[in-house]
């Protein structure tokens, strides 16, 4: 049954249904790398709640990472210094649990397009399964970014193609270093 229909049968309940808190909301990812479109994501989330937890999942399903886990919250943490709702930290396991364990009543997911939709929402239930007291946001990036990725920018990057309208420049800087250190092309 669907929130309307509960609604109209009058069974909605407090329980049965979102409110959405602007408290506390976490926005997970694997930042690798850390992207401008990522960032419009942070600073937009960061003025609707009151704190936002942005947190860098181990994800040992997705190709080996270029930086570290710790690298990359170094980064976020540089990148988003100057926002005083904003603290960055790293997790394993379950993004729900991790919510959960923090405190946070949302998550927040970046939309880039319809491609990602399906994906997304698909986690989003099943998080909502998981725990239904949390409940999935999803933001779209500005215009600008939609078209942002960061294995794109990697790959641009791997090429010697410039970056630095599309990641951070504490971020380009390195991201130049680590792949001349490994000579990835």
């Amino acid at each position: 049954m669907t929130i309307f229909e509960q609604e109209k049968a009058g069974g909605m309940t407090h329980s049965s249904h979102h409110t959405l808190e602007r408290g506390h909301a976490l926005y997970p990812g694997t930042f690798d790398v850390l992207t401008l479109g990522h960032l419009d994501i942070i600073r937009r989330a960061s003025t609707i709640f009151r704190r936002l937890t942005v947190a860098v999942a181990q994800n040992p399903g997705k190709a080996a990472p270029l930086f570290t886990v710790d690298e990359r919250v170094a980064m976020l943490r540089e990148a988003v210094h100057d926002l005083a709702n904003v603290d960055v930290a790293s997790f394993e396991g379950l993004t729900v649990e991790f919510a959960r364990k923090i405190g946070a009543k949302v998550i927040v997911r970046g939309l880039r397009a319809v491609s990602d939709f399906e994906f997304e929402l698909q986690m989003a239930m099943m998080n909502e399964s998981l725990n239904p007291e949390i409940c999935t946001v999803f933001m779209a990036p500005a215009p600008a970014y939609s078209f942002l990725s960061s294995s794109l920018v990697k790959e641009i990057a791997r090429f010697g193609g410039d970056v630095a309208d599309y990641v951070p420049a504490h971020v380009a800087e390195k991201l130049v270093k680590r792949l001349k250190e490994n000579d990835v092309r």
